[in-house]
Parts: structure tokens; C-alpha cells; sequence
């Protein structure tokens, strides 16, 4: 897929990018198509004007309603596990946010459907997506522990909220030999890569993360 015609880009330096970019290599980031994806990817237009000035710096950053758009890394990492497990045609990602993870997938994966539960943030999300010329996305207000039944099976799921134990319909509307990335756990969490095979799920754990919880209903 042909990299998206971005917006906002002169707000930062090519240098600051880079940076940022050299900070992911040397923490283990491999994939070159995901670096380079996120060395163009406006990381600014997705946080108020009062934070854009710390858009690029490798931490998370607050987007209100007690949400955060994630640490670069985790970003980065998670789109590498996701891709690890072959092509992808179909990625379903529970929790938009701010959108960004969203724009990142978009560029990477022919068909993206985002779920998000507080509207506002959908709302945010779905006007920067489409200023960024995104069209492959679509968007669901919903209870991201229930999925996307309608849109099932997905070659991959993707979750930018900690759920306390992976929700069944995760597993359900994923297609054989797909993946789950996903945080796991309450007080102590870590990343997860559940595949799904023919003999049942293949849980490898990766590290330890720290997310927003994944709520019931919407808001």
C-alpha cells in the first residue's frame, strides 16, 4: 500500500524525527516498513495544541477521558508483532484513541476496522484520519470487548486497552493461524501474542507494559 499523503508534517524538524526513530532501533524495533511508516506519520496532530510540542519525545502523552496515546515503542512493537505473523489483509483494533495507532495501521494493512467506546475521542479520530486522506479505515462506536461480529473473521487483532483476561470474542472472530496483540493484566500487565492453531492458542508473553484498563459499554 502507497503511503498516505500526510498533513501537518512542517511542524516538526526532519532531524527530531529521525531521533526518534534512531531511539526505536536501539530499543530493538527491526521492521523497516513500520519505521518508516512512523518517521512520516504527523505524531503531533494527534494530541491538543498545549502537548504537540512533546509529540515526538518516546513516552506516552494524555488525549483526555483518561486515556493516552501510547509510548512510540509500544506502538512500534505492537504493529512489529502484529506484522511478524505473515501478510494481512483484514486488522480489527480494539480502543482508537487518538487515532494514531489507527493511522499507523492504515499504512500498512489494506483494510482497518477501529472500535472505540467514548464518542468524543471517535469523533477526534475519524476528522485527523481523514485530513491524513486514510480511506481504508472504518469505524465502530461500541464496546470493544465484544468485537466486530459483523466484520469477523480478522487475520489480526490488535488492543490499545488491557483487558484482565483476553475477551472470548477476540478468539471467536479470529481466523486460524491469526493473532491477538494485546496488553493483559490489572495491577501488573504484560504484552501478549496469542495465536490461534489448528491444537488451540499459543500464548507467548513479550514484556511488561503499563496500559489504560479496557472498559465495558460506551460512554
Amino acid at each position: 500500500m502507497n503511503t498516505a499523503s500526510l498533513q501537518g508534517v512542517g511542524m516538526t524538524s526532519p532531524r527530531t524525527r529521525e531521533r526518534l526513530i534512531q531511539r526505536l532501533r536501539q530499543q530493538g524495533i527491526r521492521n523497516e516498513q513500520v519505521l518508516d511508516v512512523m518517521r512520516h506519520t504527523p505524531r503531533h496532530i494527534f494530541l491538543d495544541e498545549a502537548l504537540a510540542h512533546r509529540a515526538y519525545e518516546d513516552c506516552a502523552l494524555p488525549i483526555g477521558y483518561e486515556q493516552t496515546l501510547s509510548q512510540p515503542y509500544i506502538v512500534a512493537r505492537m504493529t512489529e508483532l502484529l506484522l511478524e505473523g505473515g501478510a494481512l489483509d483484514k486488522v480489527l483494533e480494539i480502543g482508537t484513541g487518538s487515532g494514531y495507532q489507527t493511522a499507523v495501521l492504515a499504512q500498512l494493512v489494506p483494510r482497518v476496522f477501529t472500535i472505540e467506546r467514548i464518542r468524543p475521542l471517535q469523533e477526534k479520530a475519524r476528522r485527523r484520519l481523514a485530513a491524513m486522506s486514510l480511506r481504508n479505515v472504518q469505524f465502530r462506536y461500541a464496546d470493544g470487548n465484544l468485537g466486530w461480529p459483523g466484520e469477523a473473521p480478522f487475520d489480526a487483532i490488535i488492543s490499545t486497552a488491557a483487558p484482565a483476561s483476553i475477551p472470548a470474542a477476540f478468539y471467536e472472530q479470529l481466523k486460524m493461524g491469526g493473532r491477538v496483540v494485546t496488553p493483559v493484566g490489572e495491577r501488573q500487565q504484560e504484552l501478549q501474542v496469542v495465536t490461534r492453531t489448528e491444537n488451540g492458542l499459543q500464548v507467548n508473553s513479550v514484556e511488561p507494559v503499563r496500559f489504560v484498563p479496557l472498559k465495558s459499554g460506551v460512554c
